[in-house]
Parts: C-alpha cells; sequence; structure tokens
C-alpha cells in the first residue's frame, strides 16, 4: 500500500506563520465571547500501511482504502479563534486501526504476494493534537452573524498518538508484536532496524467546513490525514529474519511465539520451511504507515457575540 508523503518543511513553515498571527492577535481573546469552541466528532477512521489493501501492488490514499477493516473513531476538541479567519483547536479521539492480508482482493495481480504473504493486525489507537485553522472565505461573506454561513476551512498542527499492533495466534489470543521483534528490531544482526516507540509523534492535516445552524451551534464535515514517522504501526516493514535470532534474544516462550507469528505464508514460489525465505520481502521500507479519518463534526460557540469583529474584518458589502 501507498501512502501520502507531504513537503514537512512547507507544513511547519506554514504552522510559524500562522503562529506568528496568533502571537499578534492574542490580545483580544477571552473566553466568554464566542471565541472559545466546543465539540464533538465521529467517523471512520482508515489505516494506509502495508497490510491489506485493493487490487494492484498498491495504489495512493482512498484508491488503496480496504473498506471493509474500516472503523469509526470518536472524539472531542476545544476551539479558540482569535479572528474570524483564524483558530487553534485542541483535540484527542480514539479508534480502531486494522489490516488483514486475507481481505485484499484475489483478481490474479501484484495483490496475490498480500494474500499469500497472510499477516495481519489490530490495534487500539489513542491520539492528541493541536492545530491551526485557516478560514479563507471569511473576508467575502456578506452579511453579518454566523447563522446559515457555510466556512470552507484548511487545518494542520501536531499531535502524539499512542498504538500497539497485535494479532492472532494460532489459538485465537491477541498477542502484542512489539515485544516479540518479529523483524529483528534491536538485534545486532539488524543495526538498522530500531525498536519502535508505541507513542509517537504525528503531523495532522486537512481540510473541512462548518455549516452554522444558529449563531452558536455548528455541524461540519473534515478529512484529516496524519503524517507518521514510523512504518511499524502494523509491525511490518522490511525483511523476513532468519527464527534462529529469536531463541538467542528471547524468552523461550516469546520466542515460539516470534516464531510463529513472523511467517505466516503460502508462498507458491518458496518452500515451507520459513527459514527458507531469510531476507526475502515482507513488507516495504520505502514508505511509513498513515491513516486518516473523515469525521462528522458537532459544536457550538460559548457566549457567541461576534458580529462587531466581522464588521471590521470584512470587505465593502455588495448591494
Amino acid at each position: 500500500m501507498k501512502r501520502i508523503v507531504p513537503n514537512v518543511r512547507a507544513i511547519l513553515f506554514a504552522l510559524v506563520i500562522l503562529s506568528s498571527s496568533y502571537k499578534s492577535f492574542s490580545q483580544s481573546i477571552t473566553l466568554g465571547n464566542g471565541k472559545v469552541e466546543l465539540g464533538l466528532g465521529l467517523g471512520p477512521l482508515i489505516f494506509l500501511g502495508d497490510l491489506g489493501g485493493t487490487r494492484g501492488i498498491g495504489r495512493t490514499f482512498i484508491k488503496d482504502v480496504n473498506y471493509p477493516l474500516t472503523k469509526m473513531s470518536k472524539g472531542f476538541f476545544i476551539g479558540i479563534t482569535p479572528n474570524e479567519w483564524l483558530g487553534f483547536r485542541i483535540a484527542a479521539n480514539m479508534g480502531v486501526l486494522e489490516g488483514d492480508d486475507k481481505l485484499a482482493p484475489n483478481k490474479g495481480g501484484d495483490e496475490v504476494f498480500r494474500l499469500q504473504r497472510n499477516l495481519s493486525f489490530k490495534t487500539n489507537l489513542a491520539e492528541g493534537y493541536v492545530a491551526a485553522e485557516f478560514y479563507p472565505t471569511v473576508f467575502l461573506e456578506r452579511f453579518d452573524g454566523l447563522k446559515g454561513k457555510l466556512r470552507p476551512y484548511g487545518i494542520m498542527g501536531v499531535g502524539i498518538y499512542h498504538f500497539n499492533p497485535k494479532t492472532q495466534d494460532d489459538n485465537g489470543n491477541w498477542v502484542a508484536l512489539q515485544p516479540l521483534h518479529t523483524e529483528g528490531e534491536g538485534f545486532p544482526e539488524y543495526p538498522n532496524r530500531k525498536v519502535y516507540k508505541l507513542t509517537q509523534m504525528e503531523i495532522p492535516m486537512g481540510f473541512g467546513f462548518k455549516y452554522y445552524l444558529k449563531e452558536n451551534m455548528f455541524v461540519g464535515f473534515e478529512v484529516l490525514h496524519r503524517k507518521l514517522f514510523t512504518d511499524y504501526v502494523d509491525d511490518v516493514s522490511t525483511n523476513y529474519v532468519d527464527p534462529a535470532l529469536f531463541d538467542k534474544y528471547l524468552s523461550p516462550q516469546n520466542a515460539a511465539l516470534a516464531k510463529e507469528l513472523n511467517y505466516r505464508g503460502t508462498y507458491s514460489w518458496a518452500t515451507t520451511r520459513p527459514g527458507d525465505i531469510v531476507g526475502s520481502q515482507r513488507g516495504n521500507p520505502k514508505q511509513n504507515d498513515a491513516y486518516f479519518s473523515t469525521i462528522i463534526r458537532l459544536g457550538w460557540r460559548l457566549n457567541n457575540n461576534n458580529s462587531a469583529e466581522l464588521r471590521q474584518l470584512r470587505c465593502p458589502k455588495f448591494y
């Protein structure tokens, strides 16, 4: 599966500009005049990684989504709007990410490799982030107040997320994969494969819109992509390792599990002995994992009283 990999430098530069704007207008913030928003979000959470996917070798973004594995995310947010064209958000979300090679379509193409690889994973996900929202159409609005207005926006920020990939063993028990070092992470024989952390940084970015049902209430829709800095959300990234190393570095119990879960292939071109495919492709390390959500949002403004500021910001009305 392939993922979107945006330009990190451009994102960080934009965040610096937005942060500078925030400092310039921070003196106007109060908590009782409609500058604060509270809300909830609910929608599908979709994984983009090595496992699963649709027909072919792997395509970009929604073209490679395996919809049967889509799970729902839920969360809440607090927003501050120092100006109507600029907002800042603090948000927290929870959900589940999942990938399963067995659900790849069998059309006789490149996806056959994933079917025969036969790996799967599931992880609970918790994330928190801060982000800036930019509303470019505010200066074109033709009437005061918020009721009945549709406001598109772009969003980007920075956050942290926690994951813990697991899979089922032959007895149906869910087993955490990180302690098993299934690709030799942390073994001296593979110095470039570091043990991945279960809590990491992310960069959320996306777009959406708000529609104000009342002066202090809105509904919205948002697509939010997360750029990640690991390829191990699904515990799959590089090549198969020598299973003898599990006995060397792990406890007997974990070594037995690692041998069972590291290789579950049914490759037509390989022998039935896992040791015979050491060094063969297990994942694709060229692109990190990612995930995105499509969220329905419901929010409220506290003690909204912003019409005076809008009149000052707005271009002249049209008659």
